[in-house]
Parts: structure tokens; sequence; C-alpha cells
């Protein structure tokens, strides 16, 4: 019996199918049905449409994956925190919903960076097993939400910094690009995420950080005492926010373009990179050059996550565009030549 056949003679039918449905017509084991769901899923042929009970495949033609996909506006995802990857998450949710369809390209560039230094900072940070993501679109604006069990976000940077209480933390927190793990991150992932949000509110112990930048003002409430951290992004879907504008207002800009190639002068930014962060903020809108070369004059070290993040990460997600390096030292090489070797 040719079951992917089937499939697809079941689905030119029905228009949409269940993996149960080839189940029941060949009383074949679910398991071994998937395979050929999954095998044709890997061709571009079929596409998978939500999760759990309501999850249906469809067919891959763009029209009509298109119009099934604007049906799904609101995704809920618990998470093990095991090798979990936040762009594999985004991804996802790009592929299986209809939230990022037709926004403006400064919308999806926001949410990309937001959503994922917030889901990076649960994953490496709270040290919970599992984390909870929400992502809505409504007819004004898009909004996510991750929620850990973890050790809290106040309560984290009391720990490490040593400081007394919650709102010694918050002032911390405050002062810009602060970290609990200098060695790992720059601190700069909810410094630029709360600058480009209408709204940021983070929730840990008994306190609420409130970031408007409609109303240009933070404010700080008292909240029942809550377990772990709660974060809620929320952007307009018209927003006029620009983020590589963003990068530059606080970092400078050490750009040198051209119609189809990019210099990016590493040295006149920092000397240490070492984050997944700065490496978003890095590559923030060279999505429209042919080639982008990467100058790491003077540059001390880089980190395994920032390396990672450039040459294999948004690298894969860019396989048209080159990344050319120069004047690496033997440490940056190194890493950068361990970022290449992963498949």
């Amino acid at each position: 019996m040719d079951i992917k056949k089937l499939i697809l003679k079941e689905l030119a039918k029905k228009k949409k199918i269940k993996v149960a449905n080839i189940v029941k017509a060949t009383g074949f084991s679910r398991a071994y049905v998937n395979r050929f769901f999954e095998r044709l899923r890997n061709e571009g042929k079929i596409v998978l449409v939500g999760k759990a009970n309501k999850a249906h495949y469809i067919s891959a033609k763009k029209d009509v994956a298109v119009t099934a996909k604007k049906k799904i506006l609101r995704v809920m995802r618990i998470l093990r925190n095991i090798n979990l990857s936040e762009s594999v998450v985004l991804d996802e949710i790009k592929r299986d919903t209809g939230i990022f369809l037709d926004l403006p390209k400064n919308v999806v560039a926001i949410l990309d960076y937001a959503f994922t230094e917030m889901l990076n900072n649960a994953i490496e940070h709270s040290g919970s097993e599992k984390i909870i993501v929400v992502m809505e679109r409504d007819i004004k604006s898009i909004n996510f939400q991750i929620i850990d069990s973890g050790i809290g976000i106040f309560k984290n940077i009391i720990k490490k910094r040593k400081l007394k209480n919650e709102l010694e933390a918050i002032q911390d927190l405050l002062k810009g690009k602060q970290t609990t793990a200098p060695k790992e991150h720059t601190g700069e992932g909810i410094f630029f995420t709360s600058k480009a949000a209408d709204k940021l509110i983070i929730r840990g112990s008994d306190k609420k950080l409130i970031f408007d930048n409609m109303l240009k003002d933070i404010f700080i409430e008292d909240i029942k005492l809550i377990k772990g951290t709660k974060v809620k992004f929320e952007i307009g879907k018209n927003s006029k926010r620009n983020l590589n504008n963003l990068f530059k207002e606080y970092s400078g800009d050490a750009f040198e373009f051209s119609k189809t190639k990019v210099i990016v002068n590493l040295y006149e930014i920092d000397n240490i990179y070492i984050s997944r962060s700065q490496a978003r903020r890095v590559l923030s809108g060279l999505d429209k050059f042919k080639t982008i070369t990467l100058d790491f004059k003077d540059v001390k070290t880089i980190g395994q996550a920032f390396a990672d993040e450039v040459f294999r990460v948004w690298q894969n997600h860019h396989p048209n565009i080159e990344i050319i390096y120069k004047n690496a030292d033997k440490n940056v090489l190194f890493m950068i030549k361990r970022a290449l070797s992963v498949k």
C-alpha cells in the first residue's frame, strides 16, 4: 500500500486531514503512519497546522496554507527546558500560525529580537524545568508572554549582585546593561527589548516592573507573591519603531554601507563579544545585503553563543548571504571554526 499516495489523495478530497484518519483507513499504528506524514512534510508537500488535538495537515500550496494559517492567531506552548532553542521555537510559531503574516518588516524584526531575547533569558537563567510561551495577535497588536517557575528575575539579581531587596534589584536592572552572568551576557537583551516595546511588563517576587513607551514612563507596582518570572511584551501592528535606529541610538553606528556589501567594524562598537544578544544587534537589518564582512580587528575575544548565533543560526536563516570575517586572532578564529563545524 502506497501510504504517501493515500494521504495526498485523501487530502485532495477533504482539504485537511489528521494522522488518525489514515490510521483508521489502513489499520497501521499511529507511529508508523506518522512517518509518512513527516516525509511528505519534509518534502514540502503538506503543512502541519495547530497543535495537540487540533493538529491537522493541509496542502503546502501557498494559497491554501495562508488561508488556514490566518485563522490561527493564538498559540501556547509548554516547553521542557532541556536543549531548548529560542530560535527553533520562534520558527515553529511562524510556520504553524498566521501571527506573523503580512506584518511590516520593522515589527517582525522587533518581535524576532524581543521574543528570542526574553525566551533565552528564561532558558539560561530561570532554572525552571518548564517554560510556558503564549503569543497572540488581535486587531491592533501582537503580544507574547513567557512564564517560568524558576528562581525569579529579581531574586536572581539579588543573589548574584548581593543586594538587599527587590527594589534594589529593579534599580540595578534599570541602569541599563546589567546582567547576572557577565561572562555570558551583556544584559542588553532586556534593555533593548524595553525600548522596542509599546509595553513590556516583568513580574517577579511581589513586584511588577512596567516599561510603557506609549506613556514614555516606567512604573513599579506591588503584586501578589509569585514564583518565577512572567514577562509580557506588546507592540502595535503598525508601530513605526525601528530596531536598527534603537541600536544606533544607544550603540553608535559602526557600519560602512554599499548597495550589496556591508562592512561591520566590530572594534568600533565593543572589544568583547560574548552573547547572542550582541550578535543579533550586530546583524539586525543586514539581511538586505549579499555579502557581510565582519572586521574583528582589536576584538579580544568572542563567546561560543555569539559565534553560534552569527555563523550557524543566522547563516542558516540566510543561506544566500555570504559572511566573511577578517583580522580574527587565534582565539576568535577558534570560536568561529567551532561554530562552523556544527551542522
